[in-house]
């Protein structure tokens, strides 16, 4: 630990009720105070640590209760430079008036302890029609601090040239105010986890020079966790997409029987009801992908902090997606493949929409297919031997698989915990281009891979392969999404991944 450890002190205000904890609680990961739709409901002002660096400095924030009336409260302000506004700010108000001697009490904090405030504001609205606005600057500006405004209640995700012009807006109505260094979009609901590090480097930038050196080690810390985090979901996805490829199922030998209901069936005189021996092996490809992906749903929720009910109840839905009853052949393999992508597809779309809709998502990714099924003829590829016939996943099948499961990662790492409960919503399309162009990137990596599957399918090459792939695909769409949290700028390849020794 270092001799000199310093705290640094992050403040969050706001009016009230525009989502000071819930930001909180998405920030630090945890839960704390408590998140209600009405006004005043943190009482007091709590410090939680919110980052420790390894040299013993302290990131803290500040969950502070929401300015109520803020045009009276400014007006306080300017009285208490007189005698009689001092006895009506620190006695009065004491007695008669104890929401605005709180309101008072807390600005007085928030200016004694601060290094740098956080101000949230709602960003449907616009700041010249929001009167308090501009009383809230003036009680800024006594508080005398750097103050970043960060505009949260955006909604969804949304392309980055409507996102900027909602921020343009705020940041051109504050420019008249030299406290204000920076203006962002930091959603407490949906907001990804590279975007913390705007706000770090812009919280950088507001500190003084006395300070830098203890809050690199802090970003450096916060980094640390949050590219372990990510490493760990690439991980986990390679690890899933591996064992698709590699599964396979033998398909049982007919026997006279089956082949006279096959032949039965040709002159419409057999059970239509019974299963093919084709279609038993497809079925037990797809319970095993199904259970492929509970478990990796599971392990993205776990890995982002996320509760655990939520993953129960993911895994709870689950149970009715994946269920294929029809006899299936050759001819029918891509309606199972479009099934099983579109199956994942609905489960992104469901993460967003706080799995409420028991398994509808699901089935309109089968029918509409998110990314699309184009150039997948088939499923299935069914390989004919000496030994008999096994079915295993074709390579448009894995392509497609890969893709969904990248849309269910982003999904996953743009919830806030603060969100609490899951709420309906669904991802935005422009993440299925982005990620869509982030995998024709890697299209000859991706062949390689699933060509060379068959003859390396008892070693760990594909997860390591794979690993380094999916790196690639998200870094790829993360910095496209989010160019300036630059939180890949440093790194001239995957971070510390395993060789490849493929």
């Amino acid at each position: 630990m270092s001799d000199a450890a310093f705290t640094i002190e992050l403040s969050l205000v706001s009016h009230t009720n525009v989502g000071k904890t819930t930001l909180a609680r998405t920030l630090l990961g945890r839960d704390i105070g408590e998140v209600r739709d009405s006004p005043h409901v943190t009482a007091v002002s709590e410090p939680h640590a919110m980052i420790r660096s390894p040299e013993g400095h302290v990131l803290t924030l500040w969950d502070t209760p929401g300015f109520g009336d803020s045009i009276r409260l400014a007006r306080r302000l300017r009285q208490r430079n007189n005698p009689i506004g001092w006895f009506l700010a620190e006695i009065w108000d004491r007695w008669r008036d104890k929401a605005s001697w709180s309101s008072q009490q807390v600005l007085k904090t928030v200016r004694d302890q601060s290094d740098v405030v956080l101000y949230l504001v709602n960003a449907s609205e616009n700041p010249a029609d929001a009167a308090y606005v501009l009383a809230e600057m003036e009680l800024l500006s006594w508080i005398g601090k750097p103050v970043l405004v960060l505009l949260n209640q955006m909604g969804e995700p949304r392309p980055r040239d409507i996102e900027e012009a909602e921020t343009n807006l705020w940041r051109e109505y504050v420019s008249r105010f030299a406290f204000i260094r920076e203006v962002m979009s930091l959603d407490a609901f949906a907001r990804c986890w590279v975007q913390e590090f705007s706000l770090l480097n812009a919280v950088a930038s507001a500190l003084p020079d006395a300070k830098q050196a203890a809050f690199d080690s802090l970003r450096e810390a916060w980094k640390t966790l949050r590219l372990d985090a990510y490493r760990a979901s690439t991980e986990a996805i390679a690890s899933y997409l591996a064992a698709l490829a590699r599964d396979r199922e033998r398909v049982a030998d007919r026997g006279m029987s089956s082949t006279i209901r096959k032949i039965g069936r040709s002159f419409g005189i057999a059970d239509d009801d019974e299963p093919t021996p084709e279609a038993r092996a497809m079925k037990a490809l797809e319970e095993r992908a199904a259970q492929a992906l509970r478990a990796l749903t599971d392990r993205l929720i776990d890995v982002h902090g996320l509760k655990g009910r939520a993953a129960e109840q993911v895994l709870q839905r689950l149970a009715a997606d994946w269920s294929v009853d029809e006899p299936l052949n050759e001819g029918t393999f891509g309606t199972v493949g479009a099934i099983l992508g579109g199956a994942i597809s609905g489960l992104a779309a469901d993460l967003m929409a706080g799995g409420l809709t028991l398994g509808a998502g699901a089935l309109a990714g089968a029918g509409l297919g998110a990314l699309g099924a184009a150039g997948i003829a088939k499923g299935y590829n069914v390989y004919k031997g000496k030994d008999g016939t096994t079915v295993t996943w074709n390579e448009g099948a894995l392509d497609r698989i890969l893709k969904e499961a990248l849309l269910l990662y982003l999904a996953v790492a743009h919830y806030g915990r603060g969100r609490g409960e899951w709420s309906r919503s669904e991802h935005p399309e422009y993440w299925s281009s982005t990620i869509e162009a982030a995998v024709a990137e890697q299209s000859g990596s991706l062949a390689e891979i699933w060509g060379g599957r068959k003859a390396l399918s008892g070693s760990d090459w594909l997860d390591k392969r794979l690993v380094r792939v999916i790196e690639s695909m998200l870094r790829s769409t993360l910095s496209q999404l989010y160019p300036e949290s630059k939180v890949f700028a440093t790194q001239a390849g995957p971070p510390r991944f395993a060789p490849d020794h493929g």
